[in-house]
């Protein structure tokens, strides 16, 4: 099992940052992929940023260029640095995590428990 504990969500002004932090602990295999999804009141979660232990990073259109999530040397914390908020970015960020099941070998998922992003005119 993999716990996740997000945290530095908030209210802010309208071309704002927030830094975003995600740590995974628990027992098992290495966390392989990790990033954020985003939600709004009646809509999907959808995908803001994922950070994969090889290969591209991720991110969704809307926040190419304003961005940024890091993991520092592979480590099972995970940041996103979002410059230039706008209101539009406004949804609780759910922080996820991969790691293979221990006895299939199937990748799973596992989710923090979400932290809200308010963006003001």
């Amino acid at each position: 099992q993999v716990h996740l504990v997000e945290s530095g969500g908030g209210l802010v002004q309208a071309g704002g940052s927030l830094r975003l932090s995600c740590t995974a602990s628990g027992s098992g295999f290495s966390i392989n992929a990790m990033g954020w999804y985003r939600q709004t009141p009646g809509k999907q979660r959808d995908l803001v940023a994922g950070i994969p232990s090889e290969g591209s990073i991720k991110y969704a259109d809307t926040v190419k260029g304003r961005f940024t999530i890091t993991r520092p040397n592979g480590s099972d914390t995970a940041f996103l640095q979002m410059n230039s908020l706008k209101p539009e970015d406004t949804a609780v960020y759910f922080c996820y995590a991969e790691r293979p099941h221990e006895v299939s070998g199937v990748q799973v998922r596992y989710w923090g428990q979400g932290t809200q992003v308010t963006v003001s005119t």
